[in-house]
Order: structure tokens, then sequence, then C-alpha cells
């Protein structure tokens, strides 16, 4: 196979990483699950049907509303691991373009059935499905057009999509739900999401066989010059210690931000009680945290590829795990600036951390297999949503959260020593060695 040598980057390099945080910008309703939790939560009404636009639809309990998002983010774990596969060998059109439609397809079934089950069917079940697939699409195919000094950064780029998804679904779903309710309002972003998924999804490209980065013709040197020549398959990286430990520094990373994530209005409305206008308005920390999680995935990747991925976590999870500690005091004395600040520190850690693991995965194992291999590793994101669960039950047992925010940030060191432990699997031609490398690139 000859080697296909280019000075800089084509075009369709930069074009799939264009469409990949396209499409990404579909995929995130995730986050913005809230403005549709909003309008069908009423405890006290719980059963009864709605009236006027929402006619059809009835009340629900938290629990109740809570189950869609549950099984959806379930969903988007698991099947993280076939949309790879898919991905590394079919190539991302496919997948992308079937997540698109399997997510639109439940926002329109969602909308249609008017029900709870509706909602565990369509947005739970079938929006599960096409996230995973989708996602698992447009990260690996930019990542092989660029080199390890630039993964970072292109990872980055492309999942700030998801974790910008809430700034413009979160106004726009509920300028829907205000002028044509709940129905349409999944029905349009439904559509919406079918139309660029699919243009979007056929615009992310695959390098040409024997394609190199530029990056990669010359000797890598800087921060993340440890990395691996030999694309490692799925069934090698079993036999290394360091894949088992990228699942759980993606755990640690995740659970501090999604504890923040799932209490960031209630946080604002404690903190906030001489201003009213804020705690009238909660949502806004909620997009300001929105803003900052994928602010965090561009920052974080760009400078990850300047200090070294190990160094850029460290750094992250350290000020993060300052911001838990520090938060059940911030809270106490109702200080707004200080509750953005600890805030957005904790949501740019959990964007960063996003950023990172696709590049640990393509340093650690190569981007040949990238797709199924990330798919693998990203089982640790689903993991980490034991601890906004573990925290509503600290929160009902003891009436606050300090206790979780100090796990938390425990956890959050106990990643940075993990991080500081962990290096690159050697590979060895007579089978995968989990034995760490030294410094520098050995011949693989």
């Amino acid at each position: 196979m000859s080697m296909q040598s280019v000075e800089r980057v084509p075009m369709k390099g930069w074009v799939t990483t264009i469409a990949g945080t396209t499409i990404n910008l579909c995929l995130g309703i995730l986050y913005a699950w809230s403005i549709w939790k909003k309008a069908l939560v009423n405890v006290d009404l719980a059963g009864q049907p709605m009236t006027g636009l929402n006619a059809g639809w009835t009340y629900l309990t938290n629990a109740q509303a809570a189950t869609p998002f549950s099984i959806c983010v379930i969903l988007f774990a698991l099947l993280m691991i076939p949309g790879g596969r898919l991905q590394d060998k079919f190539g991302p059109k496919i997948g992308a373009t079937a997540g698109g439609l399997f997510l639109a397809g439940g926002c329109i079934l969602a909308g249609l059935m008017k029900s709870q089950l509706g909602l565990i069917l369509g947005f739970g079940i079938l929006g599960g499905i096409g996230m995973g697939l989708g996602y698992a699409a447009p990260t690996p195919a930019a990542l092989k057009w660029f080199g390890p000094s630039k993964r970072g950064l292109i990872s980055g780029l492309v999942v700030a999509g998801y974790g910008g998804a809430a700034i413009y679904i979160g106004g726009l779903g509920q300028f829907f739900i205000d002028r044509y309710g709940i129905s349409g309002s999944f029905i349009g972003l439904g559509l919406l999401f079918a139309v660029v998924c699919i243009l979007g999804g056929q615009l992310l490209f695959t390098p040409p066989p024997g394609y190199t980065p530029p990056a990669s013709q010359t000797a890598i040197v800087g921060a993340n010059a440890n990395v691996t020549r030999h694309d490692w398959t799925p069934g090698e990286i079993f036999r290394s210690w360091q894949f088992y430990a990228l699942i759980v520094l993606f755990m640690i990373s995740t659970q501090s931000g999604l504890l923040i994530i799932a209490n960031a209005a209630g946080l604002l409305n404690k903190a906030a009680g001489d201003v009213p206008f804020l705690m009238a308005n909660a949502w806004i920390l909620v997009s300001f945290g929105g803003v900052v999680n994928a602010a965090g995935r561009v920052g974080t990747g760009f400078y990850s590829d300047k200090i070294g991925r190990v160094n850029a976590y460290c750094l992250n999870c350290v000020l993060s795990a300052a911001c838990m500690f520090l938060l059940p005091y911030v809270i106490a004395g109702q200080n707004v600036l200080l509750l953005f600040l600890v805030v957005g520190i904790a949501y740019w850690q959990y964007g960063g951390g996003l950023a990172l693991m696709p590049s640990f995965t393509a340093d650690f194992y190569g981007s040949k297999y990238l797709g199924f291999n990330y798919g693998l590793v990203f089982m640790g994101w689903g993991m980490g949503f034991f601890m906004p669960s573990l925290g509503g039950t600290i929160e009902d047992i003891t009436g606050s959260l300090r206790w979780a925010f100090y796990m938390s940030a425990g956890l959050l060191i106990v990643g940075v020593i993990l991080a500081l432990m962990i290096r690159r699997p050697k590979y060895d031609k007579s089978g995968a060695d989990a034995s760490a490398s030294a410094p520098g690139l050995s011949a693989e």
C-alpha cells in the first residue's frame, strides 16, 4: 500500500470537522431535556389532562419525566460501541445519517403519541439509539485526517457541537413549545434534525487508503510525542490495563460535571436569595454552563496539544476539585459571582474530558479502529451518571449536596493520581502487551 504524503490537511478533512460539529449540534438535544421536563411536570396535577396547545398530553411526575432521559443516556452509551464499529467498517456517512434519522423519528414519534410511553419509545429508545450511532461517526472520521499535534483541537471542535447544542435548542425548543405546544416542538425539531443530519452526513469523509497526516511524516516532538505507531484492534486493547484506566478517567471527569449539570438551576436559587431576578431566571446559570461546556471542549483540546493530554487532564481536575470543595461555602455565602466561577470551571472540566478521551484513545491505540475503540472507552461516560443519582439520595437524607460535592472532589483527585501513573501501552508483535513504554517513540 503506497503512502499518500501531503504537506497539509486536505479540505475534506476540514469539511468533515465542520460537518461533524453541525451534526452534534442536533444530537445534543439531550442537554436541553429540562425545557420539556418543565412543560411536562406538575406533581400536583400528575395524571390529569392538559388543555390548550398541549391537549392530549397528561401531566407527569418528576420520576416519570426522568425515565425517558435516563433510558436515552443508557442507550446512547451502549450504542456508541456498535456505532463505532459501523464507522470503522463502512465509514462515517451511514452512521451519521442513520443516527440523525433515528433521533428525528424518535422526536416525531414522541410528538405524535403525546404520552409518557411515546416519550420512552421516541426520545428514550429511538433517540438514544440515534445519539449513539450518530455521535460515534464524526469524531473518529475527523481525527483520521489530522496528526497527533492537532488531535486535541479537532476533537474539541467536533464534540463542542454536542455540548453547545443546549444553547440554541433550549431557546428554539421553548419557542416551539410556547407557539405550537409540546408536540409541535418535538415534531418541528425532528424534521430539522433529519434534514441537517442527512445533509451533514454526506459531508463526512474518510481518508483514502495509505493516507498519512502531515504531522505524522516527521518525528513527533513536544508534549504529545508519546503516541503509538500501531493500530490496535479492539481485541488487543482489552489486554492493555491502560484501556481500563481510560474508562475510569472518563468516568471520573464525567461524574463531577454531571452532578453540577443536574443541579445547576437549584444551586442558583439557593445562592441568589437576595437577587430576585436570578431566582426567577435560574436558566441563566444553565445556559452559561452550556456555553462554558462547549468552550471547555475546544479550549482543553487546544492546550492538550501543547502541554500534553495528561497535564491537561490533571490541570482541569485539580481546579475542578478545588471548586467542588468550595461550592458548599460559596452557596452558604450567597456569592453569585463566585458561584458562576466555580460552576463554570466544573462545566469546563466536564467538557474538556469529552475532548481529551478520544485524543487519549487515538494516541494510545491509533486511528484505524478509533471508532470502535473509543466506543468502548466511552462506557466511562455512561458510568459517570451514578453521581447525580447518588447526589440526589444524599440530598434527600441530609438536606444538602455538601457531601456529594466532597465525594466528587475526592474522585477528581483520584483521577489526577491515576492520570499521572498512566503511560502509553507498548505493542508487542507477539501479542498486545500492557507494559508502559519509555518516554518517546519506540519502534512498533
